[in-house]
């Protein structure tokens, strides 16, 4: 029997079978990890690959779409957090209170922050993955507890909010879907996950930190005539905090910034793409990550409450220039998601309005969701960390000065001022790639392959299924 296999016959919830699956080699996941994009149901047209499956498509079982929520963004423990939260005896040492939460999952995050949200599409419908910071914080040691006893099944159903009651698809046509991937993405019998960044909740704590004294720097619009954006008061050079001579190598553009904030949350995104195919690789399935990064379609899509911002407005046109564009019929609206509700709740609240009347109310509210006494992340008494004495480390994290709270008030109501959402360049989602996960068609792979390009757990999990088709 090959390593790590489900044997035929097994259910995946087996004991037998749960034994394999958590003995899969990690080696052998790394060096089998492929785009495999052909399933039973798929017709591939045009070319020498040209092929129509003869099987019918086949949906995944819920154990095997339980391990790959979890293998995405399974809360796994606790967060180690050993930073420097003061400076001690180290000049220069500190601010480790940039860390926001002290829960981990299964892929990395930048300040524990977890701000990649993971839908799940499938034939029956579409949910959300809950992040770590959307769970009651009394129910995190029994994720943890579950997540190490590999009761994957029910993680996945704690886990998920249904949103829709049937799958959902973006229109299948460019700009939307490429035409390379027309043919296999999001069909019947598929699984398929899209990650979701939400930048406001770091992008307000790394200005928290970027504006503290530890930091101090100054940052400018490279949009707006490299003018300061909206902290000209803070500056060296009038008396204030932040380092606004180039000189000292502490000045930055926004567009700088906001780049710098995508690539970080790529980087998380990243890590949740490669566990879901090394659990495809595990569990002998099929799959491959692809484009899925148009600014608002899914966001629709999945219903997203949208505002419509002017054209001027996103690129913080004048008055001149908003005159123009209108005379002219080019003023578009720009649909830009700003927040997931269903039911009266808000599943996904970013810090800025339309939740908050301004960015200021939204960056005290940030504040107040780290620091509030008894409820803020390190002000919790050490609920929801690994630490022996929890509270007492809490209790030793400094809370921002109010120089940076009042800077980065400053800094988010100019951003959210001129160009009508936070951040600047897309507001607060964004999409990037998908995974999608089905079962394979042998017949494809043995027609136009070599047969080492399949594992040997890939042919008895197909082999299983086709059998049973």
């Amino acid at each position: 029997m090959p390593t790590g296999s489900i044997p035929t016959g097994e259910s995946d919830r087996s004991p037998a079978g749960e034994r394999l699956l958590a003995q899969y080699p990690l080696l052998e996941a790394l060096i089998e990890r492929r785009s495999r994009r052909f399933g039973p149901g798929m017709r591939l047209q045009g070319g020498p690959l040209a092929y129509e499956s003869t099987r019918p498509s086949q949906p995944l079982s819920l154990e095997e779409e339980a391990a790959l929520a979890f293998a995405a963004c399974g809360v796994t423990g606790y967060a180690l957090a050993e930073l420097p939260y003061q400076p001690g005896n180290a000049p220069g040492a500190g601010d480790g209170n940039i860390m926001v939460n002290f829960i981990a999952r299964t892929a990395a995050s930048g300040h524990a922050l977890h701000y990649v949200v993971v839908f799940v599409i499938n034939d029956d419908g579409v949910w959300m993955l809950k992040r770590p910071q959307d769970f009651p914080r009394g129910e995190v040691a029994g994720l943890i507890q579950a997540a190490r006893e590999h009761r994957l099944v029910e993680l996945y159903e704690k886990s998920r909010v249904r949103i829709a009651d049937r799958r959902l698809d973006v229109p299948r046509k460019v700009p939307f879907v490429p035409p390379f991937n027309r043919w296999a993405a999001n069909l019947p019998g598929t699984t398929y996950f899209l990650p979701v960044n939400e930048f406001t909740e770091d992008y307000i704590n790394v200005l928290l930190s970027a504006f503290g004294e530890g930091f101090g720097y100054f940052l400018v619009d490279d949009r707006n005539r490299f003018q300061p954006a909206g902290i000209a008061r803070f500056a060296r050079s009038r008396g204030g905090h932040l380092y606004d001579d180039p000189k000292d190598g502490r000045v930055a553009t926004v567009g700088f910034l906001e780049t710098w904030l995508y690539e970080f949350a790529a980087i998380e995104q990243g890590g949740i793409l490669q566990n879901l195919a090394l659990m495809t690789q595990a569990l002998g399935l099929g799959g491959f990550p692809h484009f899925a990064a148009h600014p608002f379609i899914w966001f629709q899509t999945l219903g997203f409450r949208m505002e419509d911002i002017p054209f001027s407005r996103t690129i913080g046109g004048g008055a001149v220039k908003r005159g123009i564009l209108r005379a002219l019929g080019k003023d578009l609206a720009v649909p830009t998601a700003v927040g997931l509700e269903r039911d009266g709740r808000v599943l996904v609240k970013p810090f800025c309005p339309p939740y908050y009347r301004n960015m200021e109310e939204a960056v005290l509210a940030f504040v107040d969701y780290k620091y509030a006494q008894g409820t803020g992340t390190l002000r919790d008494g050490g609920a929801t960390t690994g630490w022996r004495d929890g509270a007492a480390v809490q209790a030793g994290i400094p809370r921002y000065s109010d120089a940076a709270i009042a800077a980065t008030i400053a800094y988010c109501e100019y951003v959210y001022g001129r160009y009508g959402r936070f951040p600047a360049n897309s507001g607060p989602f964004r999409t990037v790639l998908a995974h999608q996960a089905h079962h394979l068609d042998l017949d494809f792979y043995e027609r136009f392959y070599r047969p080492d390009v399949l594992t040997d757990t890939q042919r008895q999990h197909a082999s299983h299924w086709h059998g049973g088709a």
